[in-house]
């Protein structure tokens, strides 16, 4: 880490041009996600665009489907699948929390209005975001044709104009539903329906009386017998198949993916292989709907390893059962059209209208097996099947060529079209229903979503190379490994790993300062999700990683690749993989400051709790790396005081506060080896000192008075505990994570120490902190203090919430360790001792699993101590004292061992009636005299102490 590693070079200025032109023709969900793609790339990449929206909707993403404001449609998709960003899968239920009548939860089905909303919001808001970068013009019209001028194409537009274009991406969309079925009668009666989708289309029919025919038994079918439906009405709704869409489960199990792929096999075989693996999860799972689900990222190889007649085989006798299982409707419609049905107001049958016939208002319709309807409305649900227009005059230009299904249009691999000439197109590129050819699977939003972001990048790279990029020397990061940032963010992010490295505050200030500065700067986002995850940092988590996953692709080497995918892990990631990835990752790059950091657990961050000895041993093992600075030294002390050696550990933290005295790990450090080492009069009057001085920057500096006060419990000074909370612990100087762990878990071992007389002030310091944090914690750091902190407001209601909450979670921390301790101390507030004391030494074999120090976790032995006192267990109580003084000298305990001995004296150790435990909720009262009331918790993020 020498300074001369550490400087970059600024980027030179890059030649100016004027601004690479992409025309999206059509703005429905997939054109306006392309959009979205373009503002953010462009942003990270620095590329200067004109987009330029082209269809005659009034705003982008105003697909008619998803225009509907009627309540009864819903998305055949639950909410937690329908976010725009892969990255971020919870974005359209956050969105939904923020604007819409009422918040939606991941496995609700929501008004398709909804989404058609978020959709044109998630647009507005990444255009602001790319003022500047990228120009966004909308052009209420449609295109009607193309060609080839150069290195551009020339669009011609319905209202006369002419537009050029360097790259055009083609998002037309599914297109109105097809006609070729209809006699010629109909087509031409007023009293049929063509598109139900536009605007106005199915008023009539809604107005007028008489019965109504639907064309079609999917989801546009059930979705317009649910507008049409009312008394004295009777709905006929025809197909060949005449099968309604299966539907959704209520409670939707995970996908199951087929122990061997079945890929590579013909039709036959993989019509058996499909069906076994639905009949296996039926069987396994209770439910076929997750096998079928599994399939889905098989779908396209399944499909490409087909040939051609096979292909055409299955669109003839298979495709109506893949697609009445596959789009299945909602729960909620479901029931709506079993209503229906049982009333008799829709009959659904297998039926081919071929005639029809107009007399006086009715529609005698003729269908294929010989049977008649009289209807007054008829309307074609049969789903998209016209002609496209534009991708006619396409054709006719030689720029695209009919897929030979007749599903969609021929396209390379990352959506290019395909000309007559069977060429891939260097600046024509399509997404979505026009690829079903190839992909077969390429209508739903997770297959558009991805392939906006590869047609977004491949674009963003056609107009890179003609912005003439000159090579420069990438600047570093604070260790010299180097970065993918401008020279600018670069020096903002070295200052927030200064911040981190000496637990300063501003590290999270200088992040996004760097990520600001350069939106493309991968490492800038990841390390304000990693701190808002495990920090408590303000920022938004999923936003920040969603930002760092997709600049990491555009712009990343192996190093920042695999450390976003670390931190991506830890926070989404299955409990312990994230901690085991970051130590594999350390391993190749053990100079990874951002990442030794996370995995050390100490004041900033919890570490890696489930494998402790693991982070010890990586400390140990980066040493060389690492030259002696005081950073590692820093961590190095920590790492030995954990180990027991305080006289190494101090020695170490010595050294690194002599080369940095602001060094908050090793002053850290220290505070542990004068508390471990009994030194109390010296750690105290050593703290003090800092804090006044170095200290005063220090992020953490409650955790440090925090310190302090430990020492003067421990010298039995009950003034000097009480005086440094109302000064340095009280809400009024403390808010947050720290209020949590330090303040609340002070109160409580002051009240059991016997410092503090009367009621312990705990309702300020749980109001300091939010309800989630307290009964829903981020990590098991947080569940522990939580767990004390709702003990010490004898809230049993919010104990018996957190138990319930980490009994299901899915780290095994949680389930093992907090959840028991939340059962424990339920027992302690009811004053059960006798199996309180049980129930919590079960616990402490389990507690460093939580994370943090053994200073914080012992705030459970303390718990266990006033308990055996209670239960009259005072020999296991003399015993356990006896352990502690051997182990560290404190007064308190040789004055509670006294008085255990003794049996005299006013202490912890003797059971008296006015110093009641709390128990009950909200106003705790113990014997009838009040002790408390509510010790609020911190947001869970953990860090050591």
């Amino acid at each position: 880490m020498r300074s001369s590693q550490l400087s970059g070079r600024c980027t030179p200025q890059l030649p100016a041009h004027a601004p690479h032109t992409v025309a999206i023709v059509g703005a429905g969900a997939a054109g306006t996600l392309v959009s979205v793609r373009l503002c953010e790339g462009a942003v990270r990449s620095r590329t200067a665009l004109t987009v330029v929206l082209i269809d005659p909707a009034p705003t982008p993403g105003a697909l008619t489907p998803f225009a509907t404001q009627d309540p009864r449609h819903l998305l055949n998709v639950p909410a937690g699948k329908m976010s725009c960003d892969p990255d971020d899968p919870s974005g359209f239920v956050r969105w939904t929390a923020q604007h819409s009548p009422a918040p939606a939860g991941a496995g609700e089905f929501v008004p398709r209005g909804w989404f058609g909303a978020y959709l044109a919001d998630t647009h507005a808001r990444q255009v602001e975001r790319a003022r500047g970068v990228v120009t966004v013009r909308r052009v209420r019209a449609t295109a009607t044709g193309c060609r080839r001028s150069g290195e551009t194409a020339l669009l011609t537009l319905s209202d006369g104009s002419v537009l050029r274009a360097d790259s055009v991406v083609v998002a037309t969309g599914p297109g109105r539903p097809g006609t070729g079925w209809t006699p010629d009668a109909l087509r031409e009666s007023a009293r049929f329906v063509a598109d139900p989708w536009l605007p106005g289309a199915l008023d009539g029919a809604r107005a007028g009386d008489g019965d109504v025919l639907l064309v079609g038994t999917g989801l546009t079918a059930v979705d317009a017998a649910l507008v049409l439906e009312r008394a004295g009405r009777r709905v006929h709704a025809v197909s060949p198949s005449g099968r309604l869409p299966q539907t959704h489960a209520v409670r939707a199990l995970p996908p199951v993916a087929p122990a061997v792929p079945p890929n590579g096999l013909g039709l036959p075989e993989l019509r058996r292989a499909v069906l076994a693996h639905l009949r296996t999860t039926a069987r396994t799972h209770g439910d076929w709907r997750p096998g079928l689900d599994g399939l889905r990222s098989l779908t396209a190889p399944m499909w490409q390893g087909l040939s051609a007649a096979e292909r055409k085989e299955f669109l003839v006798r298979d495709v109506s059962w893949w697609n009445t299982h596959r789009h299945r409707m909602p729960p909620q419609s479901a029931e709506a059209v079993a209503r229906l049905r049982r009333s008799g107001r829709l009959r659904v049958r297998a039926g081919r209208p071929v005639a029809v016939r107009e007399n006086d208002g009715l529609l005698d319709v003729t269908l294929a097996d010989g049977g008649r309807l009289s209807v007054r409305w008829v309307v074609n649900c049969t789903g998209p099947g016209g002609d496209d227009p534009f991708f006619g005059a396409l054709h006719r230009a030689g720029l695209a060529d009919p897929n030979p299904l007749g599903l969609g249009w021929s396209t390379a691999s990352d959506g290019r079209l395909r000309g007559t000439d069977g060429a891939a197109s260097d600046l024509l590129w399509t997404l979505g229903t026009h690829r079903r050819g190839e992909l077969w699977e390429s209508t739903a939003l997770p297959e558009i979503r991805e392939q906006a972001s590869v047609v977004a990048g491949a674009v963003l790279d056609r107009a890179g190379r003609g912005r003439g990029r000159v090579g420069r020397r990438r600047p570093c990061d604070r260790a010299g490994l180097p970065v993918s940032a401008s020279a600018e963010a670069a020096a903002s992010y070295r200052r927030g790993l200064d911040a981190l490295m000496k637990v300063r505050a501003g590290a999270d200030r200088a992040f996004k300062r760097a990520a600001d500065l350069d939106p493309g700067f991968a490492l800038a986002h990841a390390a304000l999700a990693l701190l808002g995850h495990e920090g408590g940092a303000d920022v938004s988590v999923p936003d920040a990683l969603a930002r760092a996953r997709q600049a990491v692709r555009e712009r990343g080497d192996e190093r920042e690749r695999a450390l976003v995918e670390v931190i991506g892990r830890r926070i989404t990631g299955p409990a312990g993989d994230g901690d085991a990835a970051l130590l594999r990752h350390l391993d190749d790059h053990p100079r990874d400051i951002l990442a030794l950091s996370a995995a050390v657990p100490t004041i900033a961050f919890s570490g890696v709790t489930d494998l402790r000895q693991e982070a010890t041993a990586l400390v140990e093992r980066t040493t060389d790396a690492h030259e002696g600075h005081w950073f590692h030294t820093s961590l190095l002390a920590f790492v030995r005081q954990e180990q027991g050696d305080f006289h190494t550990a101090g020695e170490l933290a010595l050294r690194s506060l002599a080369d940095e005295p602001t060094a908050g790990n090793a002053a850290h450090a220290l505070a542990h080896v004068h508390y471990e080492t009994g030194a109390h009069g010296e750690g105290r009057r050593w703290l003090d000192g800092w804090i006044a001085r170095q200290g005063k920057g220090t992020l953490h500096r409650a955790h440090f008075s925090w310190h302090a006060a430990l020492h003067e419990l421990a010298l039995h000074d009950a003034t000097a505990v009480q005086r440094r909370w109302t000064a340095q612990l009280a809400p009024s100087r403390v808010r947050g994570t720290r209020a949590l762990v330090d303040s609340a878990s002070l109160l409580w071992r002051a009240w059991l120490a016997e410092c503090w007389p009367g009621p312990v002030p705990i309702d300020g310091v749980l109001a300091a902190v939010t309800t989630a944090a307290v009964e829903r914690p981020v990590t098991p750091f947080g569940g522990l203090h939580g767990a004390v902190a709702l003990a010490a407001a004898g809230d049993l209601s919010a104990l018996g919430r957190l138990r319930q909450y980490a009994a299901g979670h899915g780290d095994a921390v949680f389930r093992e360790v907090v959840a028991p301790l939340c059962g424990a101390l339920t027992l302690v507030v009811e004053e059960q001792w006798v199996p309180a004391a049980a129930e919590l030494r079960a616990v402490l074999p389990g507690l460093p699993r939580v994370g943090g120090s053994a200073a914080q976790r012992e705030v459970v032995e303390e718990t266990l101590l006033y308990a055996l006192v209670r239960a009259g267990r005072g020999a296991a109580a003399g015993r356990l004292l006896t352990e502690r003084l051997d182990r560290r000298p404190s007064p308190l305990d040789r004055h509670r061992l006294d008085c255990t001995v003794s049996g005299t004296g006013r202490s912890v150790m003797t059971p008296a009636e006015d110093h009641p435990v709390p128990v009950g909720s909200g106003v705790p009262v113990a014997s009838g005299v009040p002790v408390g009331s509510g010790v609020p918790v911190a947001s869970g993020q953990g860090a050591a102490g």
